[in-house]
């Protein structure tokens, strides 16, 4: 079976951002995504108001995710499927803590005040009998330490729920770069090979066009046990002077 996925950070509804603020921008996001089709897709810093409206506007789609608070409010590791591919079997909202179960939690240490967390799919694809785990995450702006930990967290969980005749996709924003420890950890796993499909791709965060291509880091990327058919950043021609985002979305085909 082979899928389209896409990881798309948002950019949270700031007023701060004048011309780039979302209620300028939302549109072009619900339309980045329908153009592009992909059958899965993890968004990242969706606050209330913005998860509300690409809720209405995903047309064809499940749209699912709490936010990361300890009331489940604030921003959400909102992730969406074709309603029309696939079946929901589960969905599970898991904090990056020592007390994952807990809303709000976080590993503090180096951390920001800004809780962690993941929301994790099992959805069982209509054209074959293999289930796909469907995880999508955000991990730490400010502290190593905590995005390792978080890191670790994730793959122990993609470990333990990816079943025996099933395969996982992982997508979001690492904060983190390609040679750093916490993308390094991703392949340094015995016995449980992981793809990064995003490998080969240049650097996605680019501040509303403030940083120049060669300047960007790269730290949006979607991993799976599958086999990577293609990969690319999406582009953004800017009309009118407005960016999608702050970060280009990602996509790629992979093979499971």
């Amino acid at each position: 079976m082979e899928l389209k996925v896409m990881t798309f950070n948002l950019r949270v509804d700031n007023a701060g951002d004048g011309r780039n603020a979302f209620s300028n921008r939302f549109l072009r996001v619900i339309e980045t995504v329908l153009r592009e089709s992909p059958a899965i897709v993890g968004f990242q810093e969706v606050t209330e108001s913005m998860a509300q409206k690409v809720r209405e506007g995903l047309s064809g789609y499940t749209v699912l995710g709490c936010g990361r608070e300890r009331d489940c409010r604030g921003e959400s590791m909102l992730l969406a499927y074709r309603t029309d591919a696939f079946s929901l079997l589960s969905v599970e909202n898991v904090w990056l803590s020592l007390t994952p179960d807990l809303p709000g939690s976080r590993y503090g240490l180096d951390q920001s005040p800004c809780p962690r967390m993941f929301t994790a799919v099992l959805l069982q694809p209509h054209a074959c009998g293999e289930k796909l785990l469907f995880v999508n995450t955000h991990l730490d702006h400010v502290g190593q330490t905590a995005r390792l930990l978080g890191a670790a967290q994730l793959i122990q969980y993609l470990r333990t729920h990816t079943s025996a005749d099933g395969h996982f996709v992982l997508t979001g924003d690492f904060n983190a770069q390609p040679d750093s420890p916490e993308i390094r950890l991703f392949a340094d796993i015995d016995g449980f090979p992981i793809t990064d499909c995003t490998a080969a791709l240049p650097g996605t965060f680019h501040d509303f066009g403030r940083i120049p291509e060669e300047k960007r880091e790269h730290i949006d990327y979607i991993f799976t046990d599958g086999a990577c058919r293609g990969a690319y950043v999406v582009p953004d021609d800017c009309p009118d002077g407005v960016y999608y985002s702050d970060h280009l979305a990602v996509c790629a085909t992979v093979a499971l």
